[in-house]
């Protein structure tokens, strides 16, 4: 089968994340399976306008803002009537095929957008967002989707798209959960985590905010802070800081650091908006780190509460401080969630993921 699949970002992006990952893993295994595979996207200072990366082909077209009019006219020039089927990724913003293509199309959707539109984009193009969303959607609702969490599922039900039409499979994992729990070391202080870029939709000044409760009544408490600060929002948490004393920030880190600290610290804290799925978690969960997250889509499908983590029930610094404060004063209940985060963490391959994409892919595609 011909797969023509638009999407914003490919895994070169330097403003690439978990989506960008899952999807190339997916793209590889096509491959494999004998499928051809061309990849339409944004492009980016640095990235070549086409390259072969396992097998699979990727156009790169204009900027994050054109790639949208650029992918449509590449279409029509080049593409028009090659694949079997087109994957409309929705990322915040979808490429519309269903009014131009020829082929079967159907939508790849992560997360929809919704308040983060005011985090991460600047007025009044948030404003506008925020009101067109619920419009393009509905376009779109008679579209089959795939998705990565339930969260998305019932949000995306919200604005017409039917439940037996919206199939679910897992998030893979980059790297492979260790394979001893006793091997790892913790630091000597209690210690939490914040990783990744630090992004306002991330909300890490809650984190610093929590830390600054919960380290009253644990005063050995660290926080250690890694990810690109490079934004105004990132200055902001910088300044935040300053002079804190027990706050460490290590700046953007590799992926062996990042393993390093997913392994030795006691706890990550996530208190995204919103997000498709808390890879970020699972992550953790892999290398022997429970998370304590906010009651968020994504977050709550990362988190089974009170058997991998720690699911808030009200989502404000205080209610998470106290939530830190309880699982380091019960030694017992950490080391059974740090046992079951690691347990579950396993389940989450690129292979598994591959197998239930495959057969949702095939079920919808038996329903076109």
């Amino acid at each position: 089968m011909k797969i023509l699949w638009f999407t914003w970002k490919d895994r070169k992006n330097p403003a690439a994340g978990g989506a960008e990952a899952i999807n190339e893993a997916i793209a590889k295994r096509l491959v494999l399976a004998g499928h051809e595979i061309i990849i339409v996207t944004s492009g980016f200072i640095g990235g070549q306008k086409m390259e072969i990366i396992d097998g699979y082909k990727i156009m790169r077209l204009g900027n994050h803002w054109t790639v949208y009019w650029q992918a449509y006219k590449y279409y029509k020039k080049e593409l028009a009537g090659w694949a079997d089927l087109v994957i409309d990724e929705v990322n915040t913003i979808p490429f519309f095929c269903k009014f131009y293509v020829k082929e079967k199309n159907i939508i790849l959707c992560y997360q929809l957008c919704r308040q983060i539109w005011f985090y991460q984009i600047f007025f009044p193009l948030n404003l506008l967002g925020w009101i067109l969303e619920p419009l393009y959607l509905h376009l779109l609702n008679d579209r089959f989707v795939l998705t990565e969490s339930q969260s998305t599922r019932i949000d995306m039900q919200k604005y017409g798209f039917k439940k037996d039409k919206i199939a679910v499979f897992n998030i893979g994992l980059d790297f492979t959960p260790i394979d001893d729990l006793n091997k790892i070391k913790k630091f000597s202080s209690p210690t939490i985590l914040i990783l990744g870029s630090l992004r306002s939709m991330k909300r890490p000044l809650y984190v610093i905010k929590t830390y600054k409760i919960a380290s009253k009544k644990i005063p050995d408490l660290k926080l250690i802070i890694a990810g690109d600060a490079g934004s105004r929002y990132g200055q902001k948490v910088l300044r935040a800081i300053k002079g804190q004393n027990g706050i460490v920030y290590e700046g953007r880190v590799n992926n062996e650091r990042k393993i390093e600290l997913m392994q030795r610290c006691h706890l990550i804290c996530v208190t995204s908006v919103k997000e498709g799925w808390g890879i970020i978690v699972t992550e953790a969960n892999s290398q022997g780190t429970p998370a304590i997250v906010y009651d968020v889509d994504g977050l709550r499908d990362a988190v089974k509460d009170d058997l991998t983590g720690i699911v808030c029930e009200k989502n404000t610094p205080r209610i998470l401080a106290d939530n830190i404060v309880k699982i380091f004063g019960d030694k017992d209940r950490y080391n059974l969630l740090r046992q079951k985060a690691w347990e579950d963490s396993k389940t989450y391959t690129h292979d598994n993921s591959f197998g239930q994409f495959s057969n949702n892919l095939k079920n919808i595609i038996n329903q076109l």
